[in-house]
């Protein structure tokens, strides 16, 4: 089969079109992943804000 009918068939694709493709597909995981730590650094400036608390538990004297 020549290139023209490999085309109008449509299930082989030249190797710089998968390659396209899958740099496409790299670029935007890498942006979702990008995205998740930079929701992940916002929780964590959240967690970093709030007081730490001591809660007692049942093991340790009453103070008073």
């Amino acid at each position: 089969m020549d290139d023209s009918k490999a085309k109008s068939a449509g299930s082989i694709e030249p190797a710089s079109d998968l390659s396209e493709i899958a740099s496409q597909c790299a670029a935007s995981n890498l942006l979702d992943f990008a995205a998740q730590l930079a929701g992940l650094a916002e929780d964590l400036k959240a967690l970093a804000a709030r007081p730490i608390e001591h809660i007692p538990t049942s093991a340790e004297p009453d103070p008073f």
